[in-house]
């Protein structure tokens, strides 16, 4: 797993051992990133069900300020953490060890407002459809953020949304889907 562009482009990070969490791919990671914009100009970032946290880490490499990871798992955080650090990024980040719910409510405590959203929940357990209403319901997305989702193929997201159009649906390898909105 590495980084595929920007500041720390071609540095490698630690994954997460086992089965339980399984890294974006750089083919993925970097088809994502060019829809989304190759590079940002600032804002922040949530990475939820973050995993190594390769999504965040590269949003940051790509130019966003600030990125919030969130897992619930203590072997993600632990991983987090260490790519952070390796990286020297600990100032631009913040790392939670939460239910993803429960970390939406936070934030929006904290009048986050995101300019990107990154969803990669484990498959057929969490419904991303009710993480993408709770954003919207708690103000934690305004007008342009865009919000990834990765998503088992058999996971169907809404098409037609009132504040949310799809930019992106493609699927890669047969399993995996991703569905990229951009917020109205």
């Amino acid at each position: 797993m590495r980084i595929i562009a920007g500041e720390y482009k071609g540095r490698q990070l630690k994954s997460v051992p086992g089965h339980l969490t399984r890294p974006t791919t750089d083919k993925v990671k970097e088809a994502v990133f060019q829809i989304m914009g190759p590079f940002f100009d600032g804002g922040d970032a949530l990475d939820l069900f973050a995993g190594s946290g390769g999504l965040g880490i590269e949003a940051l490499s790509r130019g966003i300020d600030r990125t919030i990871f969130v897992d619930k798992s203590p072997q993600a955080i632990h991983i987090i953490n260490e790519n952070l650090q390796k990286l020297k990024l600990e100032e631009r980040s913040e790392v939670f060890r939460a239910d993803a719910f429960r970390a939406l409510q936070a934030a929006a405590k904290r009048s986050f407002s995101f300019k990107l959203v990154l969803l990669d929940p484990p498959y057929g357990k969490v419904k991303i459809e009710k993480i993408l209403q709770k954003l919207l319901d708690l103000e934690l997305v305004a007008t342009n953020t865009w919000v990834y989702c990765e998503h088992d193929t058999s996971e169907q997201l809404p098409a037609a949304h009132p504040r949310l159009s799809i930019v992106k649906q493609a699927n890669y390898g047969g399993t995996i889907c991703i569905t990229i909105y951009k917020v109205n």
